[in-house]
């Protein structure tokens, strides 16, 4: 498993955000306080950040934004939905090949009763 203490940290700010929200609101809301638990817990991250994207060795106009990166190397993509589907995985797995990192995690704030996570890693980013 790679980068173990790091994920267990996110996650564990995750379910933070969850007990204390539970689940119902738009994603927005969802991303506003876990950056607000970020930085209570001390984690490091960027919000947004852009990522640049290339097609023949070439940055393309279109760009992409993550929702976060923490401890500069894990990609964490939320979303606000009653199921996570197989386009939200995808979608996390061309982010963390376009950021030539190697893991992302997939939360899901939506999902009722539980908090619902993919934890997602590149062999070869």
């Amino acid at each position: 498993m790679i980068f173990p203490d790091e994920s267990y940290k996110i996650m564990g700010a995750c379910f933070e955000v969850h007990n204390r929200l539970g689940s119902g609101f738009l994603e927005a809301v969802y991303q506003e306080c876990l950056s607000r638990e970020f930085a209570f817990q001390s984690i490091p991250f960027v919000s947004q950040p852009v990522l640049r994207l290339q097609y023949r060795d070439q940055l393309i106009d279109q760009i992409y934004q993550a929702d976060f990166i923490c401890f500069g190397k894990i990609l964490v993509e939320i979303k606000a939905v009653a199921k996570l589907a197989d386009a939200h995985t995808a979608q996390v797995l061309n982010y963390i090949h376009a950021s030539g990192m190697t893991l992302g995690l997939l939360i899901n704030f939506g999902s009722h009763p539980k908090l619902e996570s993919k934890r997602l890693a590149l062999s070869d980013p």
